[in-house]
């Protein structure tokens, strides 16, 4: 009787060890990391830096490119921060030129290259160093295609404004404009200083990615 007692005993605790084994261990408190799965404008985003970091000679860096989609309304974040290396994309409010919206409707309607326009320029720039000027720390810009190749000459650069900042939206429902700089609202500047500065890829163009 206590032989078979102690056997009933035995297999009800193989069977608990058994039960225990199979079920997963969670730990308290602890969250796992799920797969990334970019939205089609993410991918399309991708897919254009991808494209003109193919094209574009002479870059330092092309872990990240920022891309400028001057399609959509400056409302929108339309600065995108396209990592190639983790598939991931960022997005921030940028203003665009006076001289390429002059009814200040928050659109752009055109490009130019000519100094002294105030206008946004389409093409691709590299990154190059910061320095400080009229809106503080900056980011120095170098046209690589023919619409934009005065860049340096029209200090066209990538620079914070009070102006491109979201409190713009709630009082006027646009942004302000420069004259033809990349300019970001001042929290967001940072990312663009330790993110895209160096010697990265900045491509501008009417995409309307939405």
């Amino acid at each position: 009787m206590t032989n078979t007692v102690d056997r009933r005993h035995l297999l009800k605790g193989v069977a608990a060890v058994g039960t225990a084994l199979a079920v997963p261990c969670v730990m308290p408190g602890k969250v796992f990391a799920q797969a990334f799965s970019p939205t089609t404008q993410q991918r399309r985003i991708l897919d254009v830096a991808r494209d003109q970091v193919a094209r574009v000679k002479g870059l330092w860096r092309t872990d990240l490119v920022g891309v400028a989609d001057f399609g959509l309304p400056s409302s929108l974040p339309r600065l995108h921060f396209a990592n190639l290396e983790n598939g991931s994309v960022r997005s921030f409010l940028v203003a665009h030129g006076r001289g390429s919206d002059p009814e200040h409707d928050g659109f752009l309607k055109w490009f130019s290259n000519v100094e002294g326009s105030e206008a946004t320029s389409r093409g691709a720039y590299i990154t190059y160093e910061w320095y400080t000027g009229k809106y503080g720390t900056s980011i120095r810009l170098g046209g690589v295609d023919p619409d934009n190749s005065n860049a340096l000459q029209r200090a066209i650069v990538i620079h914070p404004a009070w102006y491109a900042a979201p409190a713009m939206l709630d009082k006027w429902g646009k942004l302000g404009r420069s004259e033809g700089c990349f300019a970001m609202a001042p929290q967001d500047f940072n990312e663009a200083l330790w993110h895209l500065s160096g010697g990265r890829l900045l491509y501008a163009d009417r995409l309307g990615i939405a």
